[in-house]
């Protein structure tokens, strides 16, 4: 299972609005630092297909103005 962590840059002033559109989406946790306008992302998808589809979500968050990714790794599932 796909799991990765970001940095999400907001648009100016739109610190809140993307921390709900990130925090409506299942597959995400947002964590807001205390001292930037930053936020942390952490997603967790069960495949490829469902990391695709939580990709072109992403994509279309206005309030989204960057999103840079800081870790990502895919853990084996064991048949």
């Amino acid at each position: 299972m796909p799991i990765k962590s970001y940095l999400a840059h907001p648009q100016k002033g739109e610190k809140n609005e993307l921390i709900n559109a990130l925090s409506s989406i299942e597959q995400c946790e947002v964590m807001p630092a205390n001292n930037k306008d930053v936020l942390i992302l952490i997603t967790e998808t069960e495949n490829e297909t469902e990391e695709a589809i939580l990709k072109e979500k992403l994509d279309t968050i206005e309030s989204l103005k960057l999103l840079a990714m800081v870790s990502g790794f895919n853990t084996p599932q064991n048949n």
